[in-house]
């Protein structure tokens, strides 16, 4: 049986879990939920059915959201050497037991984000938007990966991500993984049009020695690129900030409902209201407890959300119909 016949299937029953089929009307998925992995669900939303695409991924080398990763080979550095900093490729990464974030190289990351965004494509209006947060990383052979509170500070349980070194990848260097994600996305014909850099004036003060502390993360605008001519796509700039300058400081927000990670909504309403009209269609593929959908339904748009840990789906869902 081809990949194209086979549903994604669900666990949950709730109205708002949502089972895609290939070519399903846009109609019938909007305000919903589906579980799964953005690469396979991508390729079964209509074509040219969203307006805008706003999300925050798994950053390199952070996180696990307690989904299983096969440390063993993936921390087997003799056997990714092996390999070597070329990535096999998203799908065959899965194959083997990997989790997007968790690559043993940060350029695997960066592909595999590549990789999926493009599957995006098709789906995205010729006017749409596709807004991505994204932050960066140090460099260390031995890092560790802390799932609960603000950067898994609240966590004491531990698990060790080993990463090859070489090249860029030295101890203490800053890794810039959000730049070399936006140029491959630029590789990859998209047009960033904007980064946004999101100062955050209560980021966590670090106790280093030797370094001022991260405070902002990169939010980047891509719009597609046209056959012919410049690109043209929905913008107003009415709901922007009052400055309209590509700085913003805003709070970083707790976390709720078990993710840690979760977008404050005084960043992500002026992105919606400007790049999607009212009534539009807003997808988050990586949707976690849905932040991002709730406020594009409290702005007059229609909302559709992916998500891969199940856990996550119930509160996102209730977020949705309350």
């Amino acid at each position: 049986m081809a990949l194209d016949d086979v549903p994604i299937l669900f666990f949950l029953a709730h109205s708002w879990v949502v089972t895609l089929w290939p070519n399903t009307s846009i109609e019938k998925l909007l305000n919903k939920i589906a579980e799964g992995d953005a690469y396979d669900l991508f390729g079964l939303l209509p074509s040219e059915s969203v307006d805008l695409i706003i999300t925050s991924p798994p950053y390199w080398g952070h996180r696990d959201y307690d989904l299983k990763h096969n440390w063993k080979l993936f921390n087997e550095i003799s056997s990714v050497k092996k390999i070597g900093t070329k990535t096999p490729g998203y799908q065959w990464y899965r194959s083997q037991g990997g989790i997007l974030g968790l690559e043993p190289y940060p350029e695997w990351y960066v592909t595999h984000l590549t990789e999926i965004f493009r599957r995006a494509v098709p789906c995205l209006k010729p006017g749409g938007s596709l807004w991505i947060n994204i932050g960066d990383t140090y460099f260390a052979r031995w890092s560790s990966i802390r799932n609960n509170g603000r950067q898994g500070f609240a966590d004491r349980e531990r698990k060790r991500r080993k990463t090859p070194m070489g090249g860029f990848r030295a101890e203490k260097q800053l890794l810039l993984v959000p730049s070399r994600f936006a140029i491959a996305m630029q590789d990859d014909k998209w047009i960033l049009r904007n980064d946004l850099i999101w100062h955050k004036p209560n980021a966590l003060p670090l106790p280093e020695s030797d370094r001022l502390n991260l405070a902002h993360e990169h939010f980047f605008h891509f719009v597609k690129k046209p056959k012919y001519g410049r690109a043209r796509y929905y913008y107003d700039t009415t709901p922007l900030e009052s400055r309209q300058t590509d700085v913003v400081s805003i709070f970083v927000e707790p976390g709720e409902d078990g993710h840690t990670a979760t977008f404050p909504k005084l960043l992500i309403k002026p992105r919606i209201l400007s790049c999607s009209p009212p009534g539009g269609v807003v997808l988050d593929p990586f949707c976690g407890t849905g932040r991002a959908l709730e406020v594009a339904l409290e702005s007059g748009r229609r909302a559709l959300g992916f998500e891969l840990q199940s856990k996550f789906i119930e509160p996102a869902g209730q977020r949705l119909h309350k």
